[in-house]
Parts: C-alpha cells; sequence; structure tokens
C-alpha cells in the first residue's frame, strides 16, 4: 500500500466546498489502496472559533472513514481586519513548519493551493526533503484576491504574493488545476511544468435523493453554501426581484455576510427570502429533495475559479441557475445543465428568474432527470481519480 499525505487548511467536520473537495480526494486515494493522512488545522470554518471538541488543545490526531488527520495549532479568525487575517494564516503555517521539520512524511504528498502562504511553506519544506510535490490549485491567487478588490494591483501585498505564487509553481513535480484557465495560466509562467485537470466533482455513491416535483406553482430556488463576499449572496438578496413572482429563495450556510443578510430579510419582511442557517450536510440533503433550482453566484467574474456546486449539484438531478461567469458558465451551458445569467447583471438575472417562473413543473421534472444521467456520465469522480493514478500523478 502506498503511502500519501495531504496538506490542507480545510478537513471536514469544518463545512464548505473547500473541506468536501479534500475529504473526496482523501476517500478515493483510500478506495485505490493508498494508505492516507491528513495535515489541518483544528477544525474552526467557517465560523472562525475552534468547535467545541477541539477547544483548549495544542493538536489533536483522529481516524475518521480509515483516514489519519493531525490537526495542527491555529489562531482562528473570520475578521475582516488584514492583520488579524494574515495573523491567523502566519499560526498555523508556524504549526505546519514545525510539523514538516519535525515529522516525518511520506514521499508523495499533495499540498492545497489557496491559501499561498500555507502552500509555500509546505512546499519550500518539502522540496528540501526532495518529496514529491503534488500541487492542487483550486483558485488562482493573487488574480483572483484583485478581481475581488481584496488586494491592490502592484501593491507590495501583490508582489509578495506573486512571488509565492511562483515559487510554488516552479517547485511543485505536478499541478492539478480545477480549470482549463488555472492550468492556462501556470503553462504561461512554466510551459514545462506537468499540468492535469482535476475537477471538484463529488462522489455521491448512496447519496441520490429522491427529488420531488410538488404539483404547486412555488418554484423554489435555492443557495447552499459560504456566505462571503465572494458569492455576493447579501446583494443577490437586495437586487433580486422575487415579491411579485412564484418563486421562493432559500439560503443556507454561514459567513461574514450572515448578520447582514438576517437582518436584510427582517427588516423589509418579504416573504420570498427564507434563511435556514448553517445546516449539516447530511440534513441538507434531505431537505433540498423538496427544491428545484439551485443558484450558484458570485460576486464577479474570478478567472480560473469553477464552483464545485455546478457539479455537486448536476450529480444530485439538481437544474442550475448559474450566475458566476468564466468556465463554470461554459460548463452550464454545454452539459444544459439549467440556466446562465451574466454575472453582475442583475437585470438578467431578473429576466431568468421570469423565465423560470413560467416552467412548468412537469419541465423541471424532466430537467432533473435529464441532469443526473448527465453528470453521471461526465462528472465521475472515480474514473478521474483512477486515469491520475494511471497516468502516476499521485
Amino acid at each position: 500500500m502506498k503511502d500519501i499525505l495531504i496538506i490542507s487548511n480545510y478537513y471536514p467536520p469544518e463545512k464548505g466546498a473547500a473541506a468536501n473537495r479534500i475529504e473526496q480526494m482523501a476517500l478515493q486515494l483510500k478506495q485505490n489502496n493508498y494508505n492516507v493522512s491528513i495535515v489541518c488545522p483544528l477544525a474552526n470554518y467557517p465560523t472562525g472559533a475552534l468547535f467545541p471538541e477541539y477547544k483548549n488543545k495544542f493538536s489533536v490526531t483522529e481516524n475518521r472513514e480509515g483516514i489519519t488527520i493531525k490537526r495542527l495549532w491555529i489562531f482562528p479568525s473570520v475578521s475582516k481586519n488584514k492583520l488579524i487575517r494574515i495573523i491567523a494564516i502566519l499560526s498555523f503555517s508556524l504549526s505546519l513548519f514545525f510539523y514538516l521539520l519535525i515529522k516525518k512524511t511520506p514521499h508523495k504528498v499533495v499540498v492545497q493551493s489557496p491559501p499561498l502562504l500555507l502552500s509555500f511553506i509546505a512546499v519550500f519544506m518539502l522540496s528540501l526533503k526532495n518529496k514529491k510535490i503534488i500541487l492542487n490549485v483550486s483558485d488562482l491567487w493573487p488574480l483572483a484576491a484583485i478581481e475581488l478588490n481584496a488586494i491592490s494591483k502592484d501593491s507590495f501585498s501583490h508582489k509578495f504574493s506573486l512571488f509565492l505564487e511562483c515559487y510554488i509553481y516552479k517547485k511543485a513535480t505536478v499541478i492539478l488545476g480545477q480549470s482549463h484557465e488555472i492550468i492556462a495560466h501556470i503553462l504561461i509562467l512554466f510551459p514545462e511544468k506537468k499540468c492535469y485537470l482535476y475537477r471538484n466533482f463529488p462522489n455521491h455513491i448512496g447519496d441520490k435523493i429522491a427529488l420531488e416535483t410538488k404539483p404547486d406553482r412555488i418554484i423554489k430556488l435555492f443557495y447552499a453554501g459560504l456566505l462571503g463576499v465572494a458569492q455576493g449572496v447579501l446583494e443577490l438578496c437586495e437586487k433580486t426581484n422575487l415579491d411579485h413572482s412564484n418563486i421562493e429563495l432559500h439560503l443556507f450556510g454561514d459567513g461574514a455576510e450572515k448578520k447582514q443578510i438576517e437582518t436584510l430579510i427582517l427588516s423589509t419582511k418579504t416573504k420570498s427570502i427564507h434563511f435556514h442557517g448553517m445546516m449539516d450536510r447530511n440534513d441538507l440533503l434531505k431537505k433540498l429533495y423538496s427544491f428545484d433550482v439551485a443558484i450558484v453566484p458570485l460576486k464577479t467574474r474570478i478567472y480560473g475559479s469553477v464552483p464545485s456546486k455546478i457539479f455537486e449539484y448536476s450529480s444530485l438531478g439538481l437544474p442550475i441557475l448559474y450566475f458566476g461567469g468564466g468556465e463554470g458558465e461554459t460548463i452550464v451551458t454545454e452539459n444544459n445543465l439549467g440556466w446562465v445569467a451574466e454575472v453582475g447583471n442583475y437585470y438578467e438575472l431578473n429576466s431568468v428568474i421570469s423565465l423560470i417562473s413560467k416552467t412548468d413543473k412537469s419541465i423541471l421534472e424532466t430537467m432533473k432527470n435529464t441532469i443526473y444521467k448527465t453528470a453521471k456520465i461526465n462528472f465521475d469522480l472515480n474514473r478521474q481519480v483512477r486515469d491520475l493514478i494511471a497516468k502516476e500523478v499521485f
């Protein structure tokens, strides 16, 4: 059995796409006879506070589904203060530095990026030990940070981030990118680098839910996930016209915009938007069986980004309203997964929502069945991992 280590800033029981993505990779490698171990922080995401079972602990070693997980100390925070956020990232980076300095690690190591500083520390230490570094790039930083106005172009933060980015690409043995745009970007910088597409497909063995299309005229649109700046859910609530339609918007999740969204719903007394908070994944799946359409928004078009929700919801047979631009829009359109609206264009979004409101429930039922079959064929995580193993990526 081959040993492999995965280093990530997120891992269940934390919620969200990043944690789920790494867990699915770990489970797939385990199913293919790899002895998988994880190094990650003490669980704290997305609340920015340590989960109760990890409070007052410096490190924890545990086992989840046959995978050994080493959780290291972190000073967690979701503060909007940049200095506090930097301290939070530095805290786990230092924990990881000393862990890799002292502990023996397998020859093959998967490093998740971003965060850039964390992946830099990991790649730096692993390159000194001559390890095979498999860099898994899910977003392009600092490019995405500039597009989200998180940092200013040509600032010190930007130039420092560019240095970190180039270093990890250069030192990585092989690179996995979640989109064609990510791979194209890396190959411009390092044309000879071995790069492979690794989509964030979910593994829904035993997860198929019996979607129920109710014959009433109410069409339930939902968003489930991080309520952060990049997703723009607060603005979505403010600018989406639902009051005079037969559409309800249901929100599930947690994040920086949570309190503002709750305040907005209370102040406007709208009956069209319902906030349910954060739910356990299994409970959420049960809740979704009666919903009709999933909305996947981004505040702005982020080069290289492909939200994993596209693959997750389509694998359940849920039609998608995509509002994020870029490669994700192409995937939804080419696979007939639902509808798209130009990112940031709320006039077009409201026009599409109006179109959905006039869609007969029998058509939605047919869409659900077709989308499920399409996703099962085109978004196969098992096949993707087996293909990469055959190419000796892992």
